[in-house]
């Protein structure tokens, strides 16, 4: 009988699971399947004729691989990221040690926390279009560091390969940070204080505690935000996009591989498109796999 019960009570999760499932099925996966295989067809736009579709097999593959744009374009993608993520990973580590730390007594807790979260809620796009027009060489910048006399003449931030790539990093890391503090809190606020009172109690300094207690217990965590931001990272488009006008300038450096994809798809050049989308998730499956493992290894 209490078998019975067991079976009908766990019918209704599969009951919770089937919208998920269909949302899965139509929304990720047959998208992936099309993907992966109009990326071994010939299609594209030559004028107002449509040419394809026409198997090539890894003909696409190969033509991705020949040119050495795709590269590069990941050698800008992953540079930009890790310009903004290092900074990310420092100061939402302090900010959330400084949060969970009941001796410092911080008064309106819960307002700052929003209020370090809020930048998170602002879409990229219109980040982009702030900067822009901030940085611009006639912009607020710049006509604040003329009058201080730092310059003798407005900067182009968005002519040199470092500022825009410094630009691009520095969004990144105004938009996420917020979120990765909250995550890093939450993981904190759960960790058991007797650890914290027995290192005490054995004469740890705060040093020691952070490194010997805090940072292991936090590392499932710390994995989970690197993984999502590598993700995030790989997947980089609207900041550089809008920002230099979606031709990655100065000289491309700031292409990335999403821009990359864009261009292939609003050419209507489906195949490369569909082979360069392959690519991205192979790279972010080997990534992240090797973030995993790196940080799970053997001490």
């Amino acid at each position: 009988m209490n078998n019975k019960k067991a079976v009908r009570y766990n019918r209704w999760g599969y009951i919770f699971l089937i919208p998920f499932t269909i949302a899965f099925l139509l929304f990720q996966l047959v998208p992936l399947v099309s993907t992966i295989y109009n990326s071994f067809f010939e299609h594209y736009m030559s004028g107002l004729k449509e040419i394809g579709p026409n198997f090539v097999g890894f003909a696409n593959y190969a033509a991705l691989l020949k040119g050495g744009d795709i590269f590069k374009y990941f050698l800008n993608t992953m540079i930009m990221w890790i310009m903004g993520f290092i900074p990310q990973i420092i100061v939402s580590l302090l900010l959330a040690a400084w949060f969970s730390d009941p001796s410092l007594k911080l008064k309106f807790k819960p307002f700052w926390e929003a209020v370090i979260y809020l930048p998170n809620l602002i879409m990229a796009a219109a980040f982009a279009m702030l900067f822009a027009t901030l940085f611009s060489e006639m912009g607020p910048i710049n006509t604040m560091l003329v009058n201080m006399h730092i310059l003798k003449k407005g900067y182009d931030f968005l002519a040199h390969t470092a500022s825009t790539r410094w630009l691009v990093a520095f969004m990144n890391f105004l938009m996420w940070f917020g979120n990765t503090t909250i995550l890093l809190l939450a993981g904190m606020l759960g960790i058991d204080t007797s650890l914290y009172e027995a290192a005490e109690v054995d004469g740890a300094t705060p040093t020691q505690i952070f490194f010997k207690v805090t940072l292991p217990i936090l590392k499932p965590i710390l994995i989970y935000v690197m993984i999502t931001s590598l993700i995030g990272g790989l997947q980089m488009f609207d900041v550089p996009q809008i920002l230099t006008n979606g031709v990655g300038g100065p000289n491309r450096t700031t292409m990335t591989l999403i821009m990359f994809l864009s261009n292939h798809l609003y050419s209507k050049n489906y195949g490369l498109g569909g082979a360069l989308s392959v690519y991205l998730f192979i790279i972010t499956g080997i990534l992240s796999l090797i973030i995993y493992k790196f940080n799970y290894r053997a001490d």
